[in-house]
């Protein structure tokens, strides 16, 4: 179990057990270490609820990633309003992600992937100005995805990459010392504090180009991503997610989002992994996206596309074969399907020029309509008058419906009266 003796310490600012074997729930008690700035309790076995009340005002850095904590996030972390990290991955969390994330306004890394969030994905994390990285993969969450996304303005920013636990970490063991054992190891501290110890550097995981990367220092200042794959999203991809021209990685895999890829992405001039396969697009490739020179992985496998794939230059032309597999309208260089000019689409027109229903002429639908019905009655007409044998039997059927209908109607209104009697 987690020891409880950290409680006794209050002005204890960091706490770091992880790739330990501490298991059981995360004690009340620790709701008390209200000045904690620094917390990783990270790959050990605990388990249960975080408590409501843990949420120190002043923490800054919270990882709780592989362990086996569960429930709601309710209220904790509720008043620690100077989040950076929030690292809850591989957990087995339930409920929706909480409103009131939108209210930390300083929070640069929310880290949510494999847990059981459900719901839809709240449009408060679209406040979130200095938000870097986003990975809510692999859970259970649905609806729409937010357009005010698109809206991120990501910055770079080295201060919160760097954690600086040095200066108040030993602030923290003189004063503990001091009281034990008296002014002489004070001294020895302050001599310690003397020699600068390097700033203690944040790592964040986080899967990009089909890898899982461990990014810090300068490298993680300039790392921007958002990772929504695994889930059920569904609806078209806002056009608005173009206006991210900053990202570096976008994963929209394996959910069920439907329509055509947004003509739009070629504004993201500095994305090098792009991920929408395993969906249910429709449509033709944005020939635009050939524009994009920086993207190393690329991927609409297994949706529903048509038409011919990006012309292969820059670099669309180092994409093989799977990039753009299980799309069985899909046709040109890598695959080995060719198009043929009766297979190539034509442009797609406006959407004020095309019709109500999009890909029926309804125009030429009602003069079809009009003409085949107009000859079907004509050619019955000319048969009966050419025919007087089928003439008289058309009659007779005639005859045979009327006095059927007519007797139906008389037994139902007799059957009726006798109902009510």
């Amino acid at each position: 179990m987690l020891p409880r003796w950290f409680v006794n310490s209050t002005s204890l600012k960091a706490l770091d057990l992880s790739i330990n074997h501490f298991k059981g729930p995360i004690p009340r008690d620790f709701c008390k270490l209200d000045k904690l700035e620094y917390l990783d309790l990270s790959k050990n076995n605990l388990s249960g609820y975080i408590p409501s009340c843990f949420s120190p005002p002043s923490l800054n850095h919270v990882h709780l990633s592989e362990n086996r904590l569960n429930g709601p996030l309710t209220y904790g972390f509720y008043n620690s309003s100077f989040l950076v990290t929030m690292d809850l991955r591989d957990n087995s969390f339930t409920g929706s992600i909480p409103n009131w994330i939108g209210n930390h306004s300083s929070l640069s890394f929310l880290l949510l992937r494999a847990n059981h969030f459900d719901g839809e994905l709240p449009v408060e994390l679209c406040l979130l100005e200095e938000l870097s990285i986003l990975d809510v993969s692999q859970n259970q969450l649905s609806g729409p995805l937010p357009s005010c996304l698109g809206n991120l303005t990501f910055k770079e920013s080295f201060q919160k990459v760097y954690v600086l636990i040095n200066l108040f970490v030993l602030r923290s063991i003189a004063d503990a010392y001091y009281e034990t054992m008296g002014p002489p190891l004070v001294d020895s501290i302050d001599s310690l504090e003397k020699h600068s110890m390097p700033d203690f550097e944040e790592v964040i995981e986080f899967t990009t180009k089909n890898m899982y990367y461990g990014y810090k220092g300068t490298v993680l200042s300039y790392m921007y991503g958002i990772d929504l794959s695994n889930n059920s999203f569904v609806g078209a991809i806002p056009p608005e997610f173009g206006n991210l021209s900053e990202i570096l990685s976008l994963n929209l895999s394996h959910n069920n989002l439907t329509g055509s890829i947004p003509a739009t992405f070629s504004n993201l001039k500095h994305i090098e992994s792009l991920d929408l396969s395993y969906n249910n697009l429709n449509g033709a490739i944005p020939p635009q996206l050939t524009e994009i020179t920086t993207l190393e992985v690329f991927s609409v496998a297994h949706n529903n596309l048509s038409g011919k794939t990006p012309e292969r230059k820059f670099q669309f032309g180092t994409f093989d074969e799977s990039c753009y597999e299980g799309n069985p309208f899909l046709c040109g260089p890598p695959l080995r399907n060719n198009c043929s000019e009766e297979s190539v689409p034509s442009q797609p027109v406006l959407d004020d020029e095309q019709g109500d229903d999009g890909f029926i002429d309804m125009e030429f639908f009602y003069i079809s309509f009009g003409v085949c019905y107009t000859v079907v009655v004509m050619t019955i007409a000319a048969v009966l008058y050419i025919n007087p044998y089928w003439r008289r039997r058309w009659l007779y059927f005639i005859e045979d419906c009327i006095d059927t209908c007519y007797y139906f109607v008389v037994a139902s209104f007799r059957k009726f009266s006798n109902f009510r009697r």
